[in-house]
């Protein structure tokens, strides 16, 4: 069974967003516009389905017409044990860049590294690794 893959309807930013999370961790990065799709209910650059797959993967599209865009609120896409330490750490950096980190990626009491970061584009990401 497959888990879930987020798709975030962006307010234009789409193609800006999933190029920076392909710059971040790398796979495989698919756009099609609106014009690729023939569609004609907003300008034709305008991503109507953008795909990454890889390490992390998830959709997006850029929100038209009365489409509500992504808000994240009370809850977070956590990437625990998702790979390396040194690259979660990497990953970690590369996402507070332009964003927010909420929460350092430190040791805890437990023996655990986590941290919390919002990206710049308002996704909010629990990073951590064991040990």
């Amino acid at each position: 069974m497959a888990g879930i893959t987020p798709h975030l309807l962006l307010p234009g930013t789409a193609r800006e967003a999933l190029t920076r999370y392909h710059e971040i961790f790398g796979g495989e990065l698919t756009l099609h516009t609106l014009a690729d799709f023939d569609r004609d209910d907003g300008p034709a650059e305008l991503i109507a389905h953008g795909v990454l797959t890889g390490p992390v993967s998830l959709y997006a599209a850029d929100a038209v017409g009365d489409d509500e865009t992504f808000r994240m609120r009370g809850g977070m896409f956590a990437l625990l044990g998702a790979a390396e330490p040194a690259t979660l750490e990497a990953w970690f950096a590369a996402l507070a860049e332009g964003g927010q980190v909420l929460e350092p990626l430190q040791a805890r009491d437990w023996g655990d590294h986590d941290g919390q970061v919002l990206d710049a584009f308002g996704v909010h990401w629990l990073i951590g690794y064991q040990g």
